[in-house]
């Protein structure tokens, strides 16, 4: 090997720098970077188009081939090290891994070693900059969800706070009498809260990934208030707490696709409260599946509508009632019965009418005792 400056054959050349530009046109993840000590500060004397790309090391859960694995890009304004593959031509930097610290200054796209995006403290998770910013002279470049400084909350800590839900009714069955006189039992209902946000992070334990955009993921070992919590920007995610209570948040509409079979198992109550309609639409034009509900011993089924109809229709086929014991039905109205065929009662017992006004039957041929 005839260059004596190929990977540190006359020392490495070590070197810190300050990231200025991302936007690789190969799309390798490469960056510019002003190193320094090598580079002038002054940017109309060393412009920033004029710094060389540095690569930049994986880890190895990065494969580095065909996409797989982690794929991750430096951001402007990050403090990197290396060193230059080519020695003392320092024209191939490559970056070993990032230096976090605190703010002293501002971003300022005209000075050199200055983050180029201008960005205030105002701005914390504004669109338009796509990336948060602590105050200066105040914070550490640590993610606020891993210091968890009271007084400097996260933005999407405070969120969730402010939009947990609570209050949400489940459904009631009042106390009615049924025809026969006897009580059909109240089924109370009651009101459920979202759990409290169960965010008690202590540093050094939490481990938090979080992007440009917004997006968070954590990976709490604080004792005691272990969790896992994944959030997308507009606050749809999920979190699991100390105990394994498990809490997802929909912001949008959530789609469920199952290619086969889909089997539930609940040990447990089940409440579903909807502020819109439900439709469930079974077996089309399939022929031979079947829409069942069995409920076990001791149990009842309570159906109530508050105001509207209940209507019950087939189209093609019977309607079957089997009733193990008594059948009640109270009419608070007028009760009509239509049949366009034949009609037919069997009663094996006896039969009574009470009927305060006019008894009258119409036909062809009434027959009392044929």
């Amino acid at each position: 090997m005839d260059n004596e400056n190929f990977l540190g054959f006359n020392n490495f050349i070590w070197f810190v720098g300050v990231v200025e530009d991302r936007n690789d046109p190969q799309k390798l993840g490469r960056v510019r970077v002003r190193v320094l000590g090598s580079h002038v500060g002054d940017k109309v004397q060393l412009p920033t188009e004029d710094l060389p790309w540095a690569q930049v090391v994986h880890p190895v859960t990065s494969s580095g081939i065909s996409g797989l694995g982690h794929t991750t890009f430096l951001v402007h304004g990050t403090w990197v090290f290396g060193y230059f593959r080519d020695g003392t031509d320092r024209q191939e930097p490559l970056i070993l891994g990032t230096m976090p610290g605190k703010v002293s200054e501002l971003g300022n796209p005209d000075k050199g070693f200055y983050d180029p995006d201008r960005r205030e403290p105002k701005d914390i998770f504004n669109k338009d900059y796509r990336i948060s910013v602590y105050p200066k002279d105040t914070e550490v470049d640590t993610n606020r969800l891993a210091v968890n400084d009271t007084t400097k909350e996260h933005s999407s800590l405070t969120t969730r706070k402010e939009q947990r839900i609570t209050g949400v009714p489940t459904a009631e069955f009042d106390e009615h009498t049924a025809a026969d006189g006897s009580t059909i039992a109240l089924s109370a209902g009651s009101t459920f809260n979202q759990p409290e946000i169960p965010y008690k992070a202590e540093y050094p334990f939490n481990k938090v990934f979080e992007s440009e955009a917004g997006h968070v993921k954590e990976y709490d070992d604080t004792t005691g208030a272990e969790r896992i919590h994944e959030r997308h920007t507009t606050g749809t995610g999920y979190e699991v707490d100390a105990s394994g209570n498990k809490v997802d948040i929909i912001k949008g509409s959530h789609f469920e696709l199952v290619s086969t079979d889909k089997q539930v198992f609940i040990d447990g109550h089940h409440d579903i409260t909807i502020d819109g309609r439900l439709k469930v639409f079974v077996n089309k034009e399939q022929g031979s599946n079947n829409y069942d509900i069995e409920v076990g011993s001791g149990a009842n089924v309570n159906i109530q509508v508050n105001k509207g109809d209940v209507n019950v229709v087939t189209v093609d086929g019977k309607i079957n009632l089997n009733s193990g014991t008594d059948m009640n039905i109270k009419c608070g109205g007028n009760f009509e019965l239509t049949c366009e065929g034949t009609y037919k009662e069997t009663i094996e017992g006896s039969k009574t009418s009470d009927v305060t006004g006019a008894v009258i039957h119409r036909g062809q041929t009434i027959d009392l005792n044929p």
